[in-house]
């Protein structure tokens, strides 16, 4: 059986050590939050690695996550913090096996000012808009 799953790591600046520490309150409620869902999204993991600093938090799958929760959780933060500029990351939707259409991913870009979603690209839907109906991927 061929299991479908979503990738991504990247890292989202808060500006001091203690908005860190906040964070993971933040990070904490919102997995509580996820949980009474039915069915709850795949959570996503939330460290802090030295090598990025102690204001910088890594956000990464676990194996496969949900890029909305980030998403929330990223908007959450900035309004929490007053963070302010773009922030953004990338996936990969990769199927364990070779399936036709199996493989994908996309981008997303937030103003933290404001919370809103300034762009976002899935290719897999790039692709399907650009191919005529029934053609082959």
């Amino acid at each position: 059986m061929t299991d479908f799953l979503t990738r991504f790591s990247c890292l989202l600046d808060v500006g001091t050590a203690a908005n860190a520490t906040r964070a993971f309150d933040i990070y904490t409620t919102l997995m509580a939050e996820n949980s009474r869902e039915d069915p709850p999204a795949e959570p996503f993991l939330l460290t802090l690695s030295p090598e990025f600093g102690s204001a910088r938090l890594w956000l990464r799958d676990p194996g496969s996550a949900d890029q909305q929760l980030v998403i929330t959780f990223v908007t959450r933060c900035a309004a929490a913090f007053g963070l302010t500029g773009h922030w953004g990351f990338q996936w990969a939707n990769i199927a364990s096996d070779p399936v036709i259409d199996g493989f994908s991913g996309g981008a997303h870009l937030l103003d933290l000012s404001t919370g809103r979603t300034l762009e976002w690209i899935s290719t897999g839907r790039w692709l399907a808009d650009r191919l005529p109906q029934g053609a082959a991927r």
